[in-house]
């Protein structure tokens, strides 16, 4: 059995605390952010910015964790720590799991 694409306990905690409303519409910000920092990561690898790379894959993974996306999470925390990469294979690994990520968090809010 895998893992869940969101953290059930992580996210139940989330709404507890904020609210369901709140939580959605924060969901709603991510889900418009995150392609944002998707591209922000892609131009700085093309730049070779190691910094600007770093700050996107940071905010990406602080991001991912408060909903309990944890495998979008961990993708983002290892091209943190891993620094600029040249290799497209890790931003579209991330990317598929954005998009997977988004879709459960899009459930979750309607369920």
């Amino acid at each position: 059995m895998s893992d869940p694409i969101i953290n059930p306990s992580t996210f139940a905690e989330l709404q507890e605390a904020a609210g369901a409303e709140f939580v959605t519409e924060l969901v709603g910000t991510f889900l418009e952010e995150t392609p944002v920092m998707l591209a922000e990561l892609r131009s700085a690898q093309a730049a070779g910015n190691a910094d600007a790379f770093r700050r996107a894959a940071h905010s990406l993974k602080s991001n991912s964790h408060t909903f309990g996306a944890t495998r979008l999470g961990e993708l983002a925390r290892d091209l943190e720590l891993g620094g600029l990469i040249t290799e497209r294979a890790p931003l579209d690994a991330l990317d598929a799991e954005y998009q997977r990520a988004a879709v459960a968090l899009k459930e979750l809010c309607r369920g």
